[in-house]
């Protein structure tokens, strides 16, 4: 049987409430903030993804624009550092890398402090895009983000930032 429908509950209430049904003995509430956080993230990646086809890009591919555009002039990181910060294999950075040099978005140069290395490096192209689709991003950012007051905003911001920090430090003393 559904459950009734309440307009100040989500989808994750519902399964909330189906496993209390289910297994009243379980405290399943971390499924709460855990569920919504991965539901949010779904449903925010398919609009963030819808504004960046309109640039004719995959979020990858903005991630690894902007990364490069964040580093100031001349645009230019090692693969490993864009790798690290984008937290992909180095095989899936080769590839990468191939595929927005195919569409002259970026080229390799001499790294002038390691003659055996090369760095990674915006074109003009590559710049003018990005600096295009970047505006285009924050834009819909504010706009995802407009159901909620600026209070709330940075409520949730610091409780976000506490969190990931949290998981960042658990993942360091991990590895």
């Amino acid at each position: 049987m559904p459950e009734k429908t309440n307009p100040t509950h989500d989808a994750v209430d519902t399964i909330l409430a189906q496993w209390r049904r289910e297994r009243p003995d379980l405290d399943a509430s971390p499924m709460g903030p855990i569920g919504r956080l991965k539901r949010c993230t779904a449903l925010l990646e398919q609009r963030l993804e819808a504004c960046f086809n309109h640039y004719e890009l995959t979020m990858w591919e903005f991630d690894m624009l902007a990364t490069l555009r964040r580093a100031g002039a001349p645009y230019c990181l090692s693969p490993t550092a864009l790798f690290s910060t984008l937290m992909v294999t180095s095989g899936t950075m080769t590839h990468r890398l191939k595929r927005l040099e195919t569409r002259e978005l970026i080229i390799r140069v001499a790294n002038p402090h390691d003659a055996r290395s090369m760095l990674v490096q915006l074109t003009p192209a590559g710049v003018v895009l990005i600096n295009q689709v970047v505006e285009a991003h924050v834009d819909n950012e504010r706009q995802l983000l407009s159901a909620l007051s600026a209070e709330t905003l940075t409520s949730l911001d610091t409780q976000l930032r506490a969190l990931l920090r949290s998981l960042e430090q658990d993942g360091a003393a991990q590895a």
